[in-house]
C-alpha cells in the first residue's frame, strides 16, 4: 500500500526538500540571481542548482533574462509559485512562535505588522477553525484510513 492519497504529501514532493522553500523565499523577496539565492540560503551550490532546476520543472519558478543583465537568466515566480506566498508566510509565523528565540524578520502591511486572517472566499465569513472539517473524496478511504 502506498499510503493515504494526500495533497500535502504531493506538495512536499515538490517543495519539501530542505532548500526548496528557502529558495522560493529568496525569489519572493526579490532576489532573482543564482548567486544571491545561494548566498542568502547558505545552500551548497550544487544542491541549490538541482533544487532550482526541479522547481522550474515543477512549474513553481521560471527562468528568463534579468532586466538589468539580459545575458544572464534569473528565477521568477510562476502563478504556482505566487500561490506559495501564503504558505511561506504561515511557516514564517509558525517559526517565529515555535522555532526561534527572536523573529529575524517581520511582515509589514503599510505602517504596521501584518496580522493575517482567513476569510472564506465562497461566503465571505471569517474562518473559525471549529467550523472547518475534512471530507474524504477518495474512494476506499475514510478519515481513519483505508476501508478494505
Amino acid at each position: 500500500m502506498t499510503g493515504r492519497p494526500c495533497s500535502i504529501a504531493a506538495s512536499l514532493q515538490v517543495v519539501g526538500d530542505r532548500w526548496a522553500l528557502v529558495a522560493v523565499r529568496e525569489v519572493m523577496l526579490g532576489n532573482h540571481r543564482f548567486r544571491q539565492i545561494a548566498r542568502n540560503t547558505g545552500a551548497p551550490t550544487d544542491r541549490l542548482s538541482a533544487r532550482l532546476k526541479d522547481l522550474v520543472a515543477a512549474g513553481v519558478l521560471t527562468r528568463h533574462p534579468l532586466p538589468d543583465d539580459p545575458r544572464h537568466d534569473g528565477y521568477y515566480l510562476t502563478d504556482a509559485g505566487r500561490d506559495l506566498v501564503g504558505v511561506v508566510r504561515e511557516l514564517l509565523r509558525w517559526g517565529d512562535r515555535w522555532a526561534v528565540a527572536s523573529p529575524p524578520m517581520r511582515m509589514r502591511h503599510h505602517d504596521h505588522e501584518l496580522v493575517p486572517r482567513t476569510v472564506c472566499e465562497r461566503c465571505g465569513e471569517n474562518v473559525d477553525p471549529r467550523d472547518v472539517h475534512p471530507e474524504v473524496t477518495v474512494t476506499g478511504w475514510t478519515l481513519a484510513g483505508p476501508t478494505d
